[in-house]
C-alpha cells in the first residue's frame, strides 16, 4: 500500500514550493490507490503559530488537495519521541553530551582558525576503551545520535538517481535538546516510521537530511521509504523565489485572481511533463503522473505562461462558479449583480477577454453601473456630430419591439448606410456612451445584456 505525506512547518504562509510538493505526493498516492497523509511539523515552538497552521489548512482546502489522514501534529507526539530516544540510548545508538554552548563555540572557533570544517569532536561519545569524564553539575545534556564512523549511506532517489554520502562527513546529530524536546530530523524519522510512509517526496533542500535520517531508521531496524527530492522553483531571473520579490504564498495567488486548478496545472508543469500537454485537468494529471518523469533540474516560474494558463482555465470554468467567485469582488466595488443582468450570462460574454478573476470582475462592472469614460475617449469618439448621431440611433433602439443581440445587430448596417459612416463610427461612440470604454465584446451582445431601459437611460443621460 502506497503511503505518502506532506509535512509543512507552520512558521509562515503556505509556499507554492510546498504546494507543488503536496501536489506530487498527493498525485502519487491517488495514482496508486494509496493514502495521502497531512502532518504538521510544529516542533519549532518559538516560530510555529496557530495562524500559520490555519494558513496551511486553508491553503490545502483552497487548492483542493484532500488528505486521507491527519492533520497530525508533532507536538502531540512528544511522549512517543521520548520513548524512541530511550530505545536508542538503551541500544547504544545514542548518548548524552554535556558540552556547554561556550565549549561548542570555542571548538568551532578553533576549527575555523585551522581551516577545518566545523563539527562536534565527539568528546562525549562512548567508545570501547574510552574513559569519559564525570558529567558536570548543572549542565543539562543533549542527546546525540551515534553516527557510524565508517562506510557510506546511499539510496536510489526516485528523482535524482543514485546519491551517496560518506558517514565520516556526517556529524553526531542532536536528537534531543537540553530541555528534552526532540529535534526536527529525529521527529521526521519516527513519524515516517510510525505512519508507514512508503514514499517521501519533498524538496531537494532536504537531500542533506536524508543520510542522517536513513542512519537513524537503520539503527531502529525500521524499513526505509523511497525518497524522491524535487528540484527547486526559481523566479524568472533564475533566483530562488522569495516573498520580497515574488508572489510565493497561496494567499497571494488567490488575491491575484488565480483559479486553484490553474495554479496546480502550472505547478505540475514545473519539473514534470507529459509530452507537449500544457493545459490539463487534475484528473488527467493523476492519470499521467509518474515520479520517473520528474526532472532533477530546477525550473523557472514564467509569469506570462502562468497567466495564459489561468486564462484557459477561466474559459473552461463553469459560469455559475465564476459568478460565485467574483461576486465578493463586485460587492467590494459597490456593485450588486442582482440589480442588472444575470451575472453568469455576463461572464459567458466577457470571460474570453481576461487572464484573472480580478480582471473578470472589472470587465463586468459596466453592465451594472455607468462607467465614466476617459476624457480622451470622449474627445475622440463623442464630438458634436457623433452625439447627434447617437441620439438618432437611440430612437431606433427605442422602437425595437424585441430586445436581443440579433435584433440590435440588424439595425447596424442600414443605419451606417443612411448616415454614410463605417461601423466603427457607430460602434465606438456607442461603447463609450453606454459602457464608458472602447474595449468591449460585440456591442450588440453587450447592449442586449445591459437591457433596453438601461441602455436608453445611459444614452439619454450621457447626451444631456
Amino acid at each position: 500500500m502506497i503511503r505518502t505525506r506532506f509535512a509543512p512547518s507552520p512558521t509562515g504562509f503556505l509556499h507554492i514550493g510546498g504546494v507543488r510538493t503536496a501536489l506530487f505526493s498527493w498525485a502519487y498516492a491517488r495514482k496508486n490507490q494509496g493514502t495521502f497523509v497531512l502532518r504538521i511539523e510544529d516542533t519549532d515552538l518559538e516560530r510555529s503559530t496557530p495562524e500559520s497552521v490555519k494558513a496551511i489548512l486553508d491553503g490545502m482546502h483552497w487548492v483542493g488537495l484532500d488528505y486521507d489522514e491527519g492533520p497530525f501534529y508533532q507536538t502531540q507526539r512528544f511522549d512517543r519521541y521520548k520513548e524512541v530516544i530511550q530505545q536508542l540510548l538503551a541500544s547504544g545508538h545514542a548518548y548524552y553530551c554535556y558540552c556547554s554552548k561556550d565549549e561548542l563555540d570555542a571548538l568551532r572557533a578553533e576549527q575555523e582558525a585551522k581551516g577545518e570544517k566545523p563539527r562536534y569532536d565527539r568528546r562525549w561519545r562512548p567508545e570501547q576503551g574510552k574513559t569519559l569524564p564525570a558529567p558536570p553539575e548543572g549542565v543539562p545534556p543533549v542527546v546525540r545520535f551515534k553516527t557510524p564512523l565508517t562506510g557510506s549511506v546511499a539510496w536510489d532517489d526516485a528523482v535524482k538517481g543514485r546519491i551517496e554520502f560518506q558517514n565520516e562527513e556526517l556529524d553526531d546529530l542532536i536528537i534531543a535538546r537540553p530541555d528534552g524536546s526532540p529535534t526536527y530530523n529525529f521527529c521526521v524519522v519516527v513519524d515516517d516510521w510510525d505512519m508507514n510512509i512508503t514514499h517521501v517526496i519533498r524538496g531537494d533542500d532536504h537531500v542533506n537530511n536524508t543520510p542522517r535520517q536513513i542512519n537513524i531508521l537503520q539503527a531502529l531496524n525500521a524499513p526505509l521509504p523511497v525518497y524522491g527530492h524535487l528540484p527547486m522553483i526559481l523566479n524568472e531571473d533564475g533566483q530562488k523565489m522569495s516573498k520580497r520579490r515574488d508572489a510565493v504564498s497561496v494567499v497571494d495567488y488567490a488575491a491575484k485572481g488565480i483559479l486553484p486548478e490553474a495554479l496546480l496545472n502550472y505547478l505540475a508543469r514545473l519539473g514534470w511533463g507529459h509530452g507537449d500537454d500544457e493545459f490539463f485537468s487534475l484528473e488527467q494529471f493523476v492519470e499521467w503522473f509518474d515520479l520517473k518523469d520528474v526532472s532533477p533540474s530546477a525550473s523557472r516560474f514564467n509569469n506570462e505562461k502562468f497567466l495564459w494558463l489561468n486564462a484557459q482555465h477561466i474559459k473552461a470554468a463553469d459560469n455559475l462558479r465564476l459568478a460565485q467567485l467574483i461576486a465578493p469582488k463586485l460587492a467590494e466595488a459597490g456593485i450588486d449583480p442582482s440589480s442588472g443582468p444575470c451575472l453568469s450570462d455576463v461572464i459567458a460574454l466577457v470571460k474570453e477577454r481576461v487572464q484573472d478573476l480580478n480582471a473578470l470582475a472589472a470587465e463586468c462592472d459596466y453592465f451594472y453601473k455607468t462607467r465614466e469614460p476617459a476624457a480622451a475617449d470622449v474627445e475622440k469618439h463623442l464630438a458634436d456630430d457623433s452625439k447627434a448621431r447617437m441620439a438618432r440611433f437611440a430612437e431606433q433602439l427605442a422602437a425595437l419591439t424585441e430586445w436581443n443581440a440579433e435584433a440590435i445587430h440588424h439595425l447596424f448596417k442600414p443605419f451606417c448606410t443612411a448616415e454614410g459612416i463605417k461601423m466603427g463610427q457607430l460602434g465606438m461612440p456607442l461603447r463609450v456612451l453606454v459602457c464608458g470604454t472602447t474595449q468591449t465584446p460585440s456591442v450588440d451582445a453587450v447592449l442586449a445584456l445591459i437591457g433596453k431601459d438601461e441602455v436608453l437611460r445611459r444614452m439619454g443621460q450621457a447626451q444631456a
